[in-house]
């Protein structure tokens, strides 16, 4: 006796079964490149250590740890890390407005060019670096980084063609990379010392330590109303320690 197809089919194990998933995803996994064409900014990457005869300069490394840390506290509910990431926002935003405007100023140059048609140089062995951050603003930052790469290629292209002179390159080169440093700069100050905006509106001894380490914040920070556009979630579970550090490494050159 023949058995009726729409009970059979009901009757298959349940992998079998029209729009059954077997498992879930796996973790999602991507990878991000900075390449840059011009030494002024590649020096940006790394910044300079401290020495006797000139101070540290942070770089895009340094930077990168110290958002982390301030990532970590803007998670535990801190709201000190929530202002300081609000200035970071701003920062960025200040700093790749003033390098696009001071790109156009030298993009206009070559209108003036006419029927001469120059590329812009890129390097022979670009600077291939992996980034490995675990929050948008290090990403920003490397951003950045490459506005300013793009401004540097453009100048030294403007200088070689005789529409710039030698002291404008140099200044739109010295001023563009002292705004990169600025907002890289602009996490310092910053100390993770477990306060939580119950602590400031309480004012317990650790806000009480916090506003003597770090200043007063605005109320509308303090009440969570204004937080930084990619503020991450506060955890009902405050986090644990920091471990691990953020790292830079770069990829080996195509051949």
């Amino acid at each position: 006796m023949s058995q009726d197809p729409a009970k059979a089919s009901f009757s298959q194990p349940p992998e079998k079964r029209s729009g059954h998933i077997d498992e879930s995803p796996g973790v999602l996994r991507g990878s991000a490149t900075l390449t840059l064409q011009s030494r002024q900014a590649q020096r940006l990457v790394k910044g300079r250590a401290h020495s006797a005869e000139k101070p540290a300069i942070i770089g895009l490394l340094g930077f990168a740890n110290l958002v982390r840390t301030l990532w970590h506290g803007a998670r535990a509910d801190d709201p000190y890390a929530d202002w300081w990431l609000l200035q970071i926002h701003e920062a960025m935003v200040q700093t790749e407005h003033e390098l696009v405007t001071l790109e156009q100023v030298i993009s206009n140059r070559f209108e003036t060019l006419g029927a001469i048609d120059v590329s812009l140089p890129v390097s022979d062995k670009p600077a291939r670096i992996a980034l490995n951050f675990s929050n948008p603003y290090a990403f920003r930052a490397a951003r950045l980084i490459s506005v300013f790469d793009a401004l540097a290629c453009k100048a030294l292209s403007a200088r070689h063609v005789g529409l710039i002179g030698r002291d404008e390159s140099e200044k739109t080169l010295h001023q563009g990379g002292r705004w990169v440093r600025r907002a890289l700069q602009s996490p310092v100050g910053y100390r993770l010392l477990g306060v939580t905006r119950d602590d400031v509106v309480q004012n317990t001894a650790k806000a009480i330590q916090a506003g003597e380490a770090m200043g007063v914040i605005p109320d509308d920070v303090v009440r969570g109303v204004r937080r930084a556009p990619h503020a991450p979630t506060v955890m009902k579970e405050r986090p644990g320690a920091l471990t691990d550090v953020v790292g830079l490494r770069s990829m080996p050159r195509e051949r």
